[in-house]
């Protein structure tokens, strides 16, 4: 899942990102209400942890812009302020959830798991042909077989799934998944698209992972579904008939 937190206090954002971040989750951080609303607009996150004494725009003005891009989209407020009038304030401009500092990462996290699955239109699972990938539980299966992924695996996975169709660069997904700077030379995404296929049974170019070559790589529509890769033969199902085609990286 895709996580906004606006906190002004490093320690604390940085606190709260490993903490989400062992989830599972990719974490987005913004350190003042305007880059919050910015992000929110940007990402359109799954949920969005918001504090509300943030510089250059206050909380409750940055939630309520929040809700005028998207009144759907989770967002759980993470305060000091203690007062009654604040929470009223806040659930009425639209706020899911109010939880006062001092916090449990416990409680938080529960109940960052109990909006996203109230959450509408949540696309909690994932699928493509055979493969299923459950972005509450974090599992992903396919033909019904458990495939063990790790953290950064289902990110990547998850990712592709996201944006069915459409050819991710390499920079795109490493600033995305990795959030790593473009400029930074390392082959990592093509070690972990290995890995995926690897663990999917989608050996190179790929049916389900594939690869556009000098661009990126994309996980394939419906309609491209029904289209066989060049030397293979692949139904609907995944399953492929023929020989693979030539390894492409």
């Amino acid at each position: 899942m895709k996580l906004l937190v606006a906190e002004d206090d490093r320690a604390l954002a940085l606190f709260l990102t490993r903490g989400l971040e062992a989830d599972g989750h990719r974490v987005r951080c913004a350190a003042d209400g305007a880059e919050a609303v910015l992000a929110y607009q940007e990402e359109s996150p799954d949920l969005t942890i918001l504090d509300l004494n943030l510089p250059r725009k206050d909380g409750e003005q940055a939630l309520a812009e929040m809700r005028s891009l998207d009144p759907e989209l989770p967002v759980l407020v993470l305060t000091a302020r203690q007062e009654v009038e604040t929470r009223i304030r806040c659930l009425d401009l639209g706020a899911d959830d109010f939880m006062v500092k001092p916090f449990s990462l416990h409680e938080l996290r529960a109940r960052c798991r109990a909006l996203l699955r109230r959450k509408r239109e949540a696309r909690l699972m994932l699928r493509v042909a055979d493969l299923e990938l459950d972005r509450m539980e974090h599992t992903a299966r396919r033909g019904g077989a458990a495939i063990p992924l790790t953290n950064k695996e289902f990110a990547l996975l998850e990712y592709l799934m996201l944006r069915r169709g459409e050819c991710i660069s390499r920079v795109e997904l490493l600033d995305t998944v990795w959030n790593m700077e473009p400029a930074q030379t390392t082959n990592i995404v093509d070690v972990y698209i290995n890995y995926l296929r690897r663990k999917l049974k989608d050996p190179p170019p790929g049916f389900l992972v594939r690869t556009v070559r000098g661009r990126g790589y994309l996980v394939p529509s419906e309609a491209e579904l029904r289209m066989p890769l060049p030397g293979v033969v692949a139904p609907i199902d995944g399953t492929i008939s023929a020989a693979a085609a030539p390894l492409q990286n």
